[in-house]
């Protein structure tokens, strides 16, 4: 059980029950396409995924900004990052509070729909990278302030219930060209990295903050000339589970994108294991291909898998607390208090605010 399939469209395909039922899928990754035109149609679809398998944990990418895969529906509208950390300047207690609020507003708005985990946050620092800067995607330009709006952030998340998956490690802000389209060099050395983008990995490690951690598909050539951090067993198991002492789950980056690419996608599969990631994206693939991949991934690294796997649905409320879960689904649309965060400028902020 490693893979984190993806499916089609906004209900199951005939030839999709395969990847649901097949004992090497652990998740389902949902995309803009599978999200239908009501609350009730993504509430459907995923009632349908875990009436053939309750166990699936169901994924999403909802940071926020230009980055949201479900919009209105009774979905509250969430800022991009960096908004947060035009706010922190501003005003850093406002900042935080803003921060955490919405971390809570996002994760109990999936909640609610039987949505597992939001595959957030991004911890890059802010930089000139045209996938993380270029869409404000990351908190802030200083990694103190990345690591105290993240922390804020994940702190609404576990009130909710949901677990925090920091991205993309060891870091995405400087490196300019997009992992989705190229395959990036990063040429800075160890201690550059130590002294900027590592810092909130680090720190939210320490903290406990994190449950998941995924590895961006970034080469650094001072540190492993040879793979990407998410194929390099050097700074996956060396690196943050050796000398970091990460305990958490290792997510895979989607094994389709083009700085994947170091050969067909059981090749990518098998490497990632072997490297240290416990769960894998592969989405974006036909059908046939996934399914092919599923059947030939080795059975070695399961058990250790397993023990993550089930660790990390220890810090899901569908798991540890299903009549709470249970409850939640049962409302219609999440109703916080209105708060208004009153700054030392005159601001006023109201996070809950709809559209």
């Amino acid at each position: 059980m490693s893979v984190i399939v993806d499916l089609l469209g906004i209900e199951i395909l005939p030839d999709e029950l395969a990847l649901l039922n097949h004992p090497n899928t652990s998740g389902v990754l949902l995309f803009a396409r599978n999200i239908g035109p009501t609350r009730e149609a993504i509430i459907s679809l995923v009632d349908s995924i875990h009436t053939i398998r309750p166990e699936l944990i169901i994924f999403i990418d909802q940071e926020g900004g230009n980055v949201v895969r479900i919009s209105r529906r009774g979905f509250r509208a969430l800022p991009a990052a960096h908004v947060y950390g035009d706010t922190y300047d501003i005003d850093a207690t406002t900042g935080l509070k803003l921060t955490q609020k919405y971390g809570e507003i996002m994760a109990h708005g999936l909640l609610e729909c039987g949505i597992d985990v939001s595959l957030a946050p991004v911890l890059d620092v802010h930089g000139p990278s045209k996938i993380i800067g270029g869409l404000d995607r990351a908190f802030h330009s200083d990694p103190d302030a990345v690591t105290a709006l993240g922390g804020a952030f994940i702190d609404g998340m576990h009130a909710a219930g949901m677990p925090a998956v920091g991205k993309h490690f060891p870091g995405h802000g400087t490196c300019v060209t997009d992992s989705h389209l190229t395959m990036p060099n990063d040429t800075r050395t160890r201690d550059e990295l130590m002294a900027h983008d590592l810092k909130p990995f680090i720190s939210l490690i320490e903290s406990q903050h994190l449950n998941g951690v995924m590895p961006a598909h970034i080469t650094f050539p001072a540190i492993d000339p040879h793979h990407a951090t998410g194929f390099s067993s050097h700074w996956l198991k060396t690196i943050l589970r050796e000398e970091f002492k990460f305990e958490g789950i290792i997510i895979s980056d989607c094994l389709g994108m083009t700085g994947a690419d170091i050969g067909s996608l059981l090749e990518r599969s098998v490497q990632a294991l072997e490297a240290g990631c416990n769960l894998l994206i592969a989405a974006n693939q036909p059908r046939n291909l996934l399914l092919d991949c599923l059947n030939q991934l080795p059975t070695h690294v399961h058990q250790e898998n397993m023990r993550y796997i089930e660790q990390f649905k220890q810090s899901m409320l569908r798991f540890t607390e299903p009549g709470k879960a249970q409850s939640l689904r049962a409302l219609s649309q999440f109703q916080p208090e209105d708060v208004e965060i009153s700054n030392s400028s005159g601001i006023n902020i109201n996070p809950t605010k709809t559209i």
